[in-house]
């Protein structure tokens, strides 16, 4: 047991549970964290905080958990590691050791047993400890040298023993020292590429929201004509689709999956054969909505997606039809299209089952329920994924769940159809998808994941000049020392299903892999606190499986970033993400081209912030003085004035790089509005640096002005709703999209030949 003060055991069991006990914000002011918030994480993690007795009960109880096992649950190790021991602590009587001996086995992931060994009888303990009326001997043991990358199971057990058998397991993970990097850019070439929200563009075939067709068509466009090399994309995870809260691809029911929304119904074989489906698409009432949706500017994700699921689900009934034989539940397939389906839902495995089984469960409770229940609030039975009563449930509506697997098959199977395309055109990365920070607390994913999610807590960032109070994002975060215990299955299985999804992804709020803000329900975010991971871990998991996909890893490092983090990710080869609109020296001047990093994204603008028009014009700041964002009129025209000496310094960096467009001159008031040339500038001047790659958002090539999401606000404002201007024939024709490509091209090197 543990002796001192309550308020010392306290603090020490914070530190023992990763709780930082001070940070320092951007401004670089202390913020010491305060012991009302180290029992609220403490908490949120599930541990008891109630006296001094308790804290001291906790910190045994961590000392002693690895003894409750024989083997650690993971060791993750570099390639090339020397000598490694690896722990085994076997239950053995006094003296009994002298005459046990130990045997193990490593097998690889195809189920081969790569090496064997066992020791003479005889252990040489490392400890001794005394464990529920057991005694424990801990032994270290050498790992065997020279092992490829990949995951590993290693079997133990002791021998020679007349008392029990102790058995154990060790998962062995050998990852690369960095992450995957294209041979081109390895070479020292250089891409450049375009951002999309893809459910902003508009076509002639689509139905009023951008679709996976739409996307294989732009990727071909860009590819081909533009000789973009790289497609910047909104995360493509799974949502409710419904207003206000669940359209933000930033707030996914479950990042495991696709969002349905993107399928294009007019690629299903079974869409077409489906006699009800095509006598409801030929109704003029169907027609009439559809050129609605179309024509509109802003999507309406609800309607769009009802449509759609009606169409699909009769366009399933058809699939079943001529797919499968047999009676419920024991349907088997009969056809090479029904076998895909099949070994689809085989691969994916319980991860889908689960996906499908929490929607058919809302679909049902909503027709139950006289209001809506979250998931939280569903009867007991329910609320556990693995509960005898849901696997009856599910074999009783197994039509209904294989629905919703029918749908994720298909939109994967689109997806992948837009990968395809952009190798065919020589993209050097190809699609470039976002993996978001979290998902919604009460969505599938937090559902599926409640052992490993901290549910009492919310995850945020600390007060800033952005958000002077401190941000509270609303998602449950990863239990640091519970995703170790798992051997980070649920961040293995996350990685594996984004980085699939092309050939490079953006992890948003990166640091996530070191350090999280941690803001305890029912508390403000100003009273969070910093909660450590196990970064090293994370890392090399994140090299491993970014090699395996070939896929390239870009961090979204804006915002509060330790110069240890920005170290660490740059050894790792995970390109850091540098928005123009931030890179500042200290006197607010742009900096230099040649003062972005190599192994870096350079980018104007996101989603968050203003496009390249409605900042020159300073259409944000209207904007947000017409919402009551600022706190007086004073502050108004503080920020107009900010604005005024922003648009300065870049019309006099722009200058200095002889990149000014013909009659501008480098003083504000002689640009009041934004220009296709000055546009065309600024990329280049982006083009110039030696940022591995370079994106330009396609809101700014075509000058659109409102941006597609406004931080701090709900349903004041159409959040992730917004179309861009031109369909997508349109953009192919547009004059501006092809002379910015033709100017950034000519600036970012090729590949240097082998």
């Amino acid at each position: 047991m543990y002796d001192g003060t309550e308020q010392d055991l306290l603090r020490l069991l914070a530190s023992r549970a990763g709780i930082s006990p001070e940070y320092h914000d951007i401004a670089g002011t202390l913020h010491v964290t305060s012991d009302e918030t180290r029992r609220a994480i403490l908490s949120a993690m599930g541990f008891q905080v109630g006296s001094g007795a308790v804290l001291s009960q906790e910190l045994t109880a961590l000392d002693e958990a690895p003894w409750q096992q024989p083997c650690d649950t993971i060791l993750i190790l570099q390639q090339g590691y020397g000598p490694t021991q690896w722990t085994f602590r076997p239950a053995l009587e006094e003296g009994e050791e002298q005459h046990v001996a130990v045997a193990w086995s490593l097998t690889d992931e195809k189920g081969t047993i790569v090496h064997r060994e066992e020791t003479s009888p005889g252990l040489n303990p490392c400890e001794v400890r005394s464990l529920a009326g057991r005694r424990m001997v801990r032994v270290e043991l050498p790992l065997v040298q020279n092992l490829g990358l990949g995951y590993y199971d290693l079997s133990v057990g002791t021998m020679g023993s007349s008392k029990v058998v102790t058995r154990g397991t060790l998962r062995v993970v050998v990852a690369p020292p960095h992450c995957f990097v294209p041979e081109e850019l390895a070479r020292g070439g250089r891409v450049w590429g375009l951002a999309v929200q893809l459910y902003s563009l508009r076509s002639q075939t689509n139905w009023g929201v951008g679709d996976f067709t739409d996307l294989s068509r732009l990727v071909e466009w860009a590819g081909k004509e533009l000789g973009a090399g790289i497609i910047g994309l909104n995360p493509l995870h799974a949502l409710k689709n419904s207003r206000p809260h669940h359209l933000s691809p930033y707030s996914p029911t479950s990042r495991l999956f696709l969002n349905e929304l993107y399928i294009d119904l007019d690629r299903l074989p079974e869409y077409h054969a489906s006699p009800d489906a095509q006598r409801l698409r030929n109704s003029a009432e169907f027609q009439k909505e559809l050129d609605q949706a179309r024509a509109a500017d802003l999507v309406d994700s609800e309607s769009v997606i009802k449509a759609k699921r009606m169409m699909l689900d009769l366009a399933y009934r058809q699939f079943l039809k001529d797919n499968y034989t047999g009676i419920e539940p024991s349907l088997e397939p009969t056809t090479a299209r029904g076998w895909l389906l099949h070994r689809f839902i085989r691969d994916e495995g319980e991860s889908l089952e689960r996906f499908a089984l929490f929607q058919v469960l809302e679909e049902e409770r909503r027709l139950i329920e006289q209001s809506p229940k979250l998931w939280p609030e569903w009867p007991a039975q329910y609320r556990a994924p693995g509960s005898p009563a849901l696997r009856e449930f599910s074999r009783r509506h197994r039509k209904r769940v294989r629905f919703f697997q029918y749908m994720q098959w298909v939109a994967a199977d689109q997806l992948r159809a837009a990968n395809t395309r952009a190798a065919q055109v020589h993209m050097t990365v190809g699609l470039y998808p976002d993996l978001a920070l979290g998902s919604d607390r009460n969505g599938a994913e937090a559902w599926m994941l409640q052992d490993v999610l901290a549910l009492g807590a919310d995850c945020g960032a600390p007060p800033d000049a952005f958000a002077p109070q401190g941000q509270n994002w609303g998602f449950a975060p990863f239990h640091p020392l519970r995703l170790k215990s798992t051997g980070y299955r649920s961040f293995i299985e996350l990685l594996r299903k984004t980085l699939r999804q092309g050939g490079a992804i953006r992890i948003d709020h990166v640091m996530t892999l070191f350090r999280l803000f941690w803001v305890p329900r029912g508390m403000s975010a100003e009273a969070g606190a910093y909660v450590q991971y196990p970064a090293e871990d994370l890392l090399r998991i994140l090299a491993l499986e970014s090699l395996r996909a070939q896929t390239l890893v870009i961090g979204e490092d804006l915002g509060t970033v330790p110069d240890y983090v920005r170290e660490q990710l740059a050894r790792y080869k995970i390109l850091s993400y540098r928005v123009f609109y931030f890179e500042r020296n200290w006197d607010g001047s742009c900096k230099s081209p040649s003062a972005y990093p190599e192994q870096s994204l350079a980018v104007v603008t996101t989603h968050d912030l203003p496009t390249l028009t409605g900042y020159w014009t300073g259409e944000d700041i209207r904007l947000r003085a017409r919402l009551g964002m600022y706190a007086n009129e004073q502050a108004v025209q503080q920020a107009f004035e900010e604005r005024t000496r922003d648009r300065g310094h870049i019309l006099r960096v722009l200058n200095g790089a002889g990149l000014l467009p013909s009659g501008v001159s480098d003083q504000p008031d002689s640009v009041p509005v934004m220009t296709s040339a000055l546009c065309r500038a600024i990329h280049v001047y982006l083009a110039t640096s030696p940022a591995w790659v370079v994106m330009a958002n396609l809101d700014d090539v075509i000058g659109e002005v409102t941006q597609m999401n406004l931080p701090g606000t709900v349903d004041a404002y159409p959040n992730w709703s917004r179309k861009l201007s031109l369909s997508l024939e349109e953009l192919q024709r547009d004059e501006r999209v092809q002379a910015l490509a033709a100017a950034v091209c000519t600036l970012r090197p090729p590949a240097a030949t082998a």
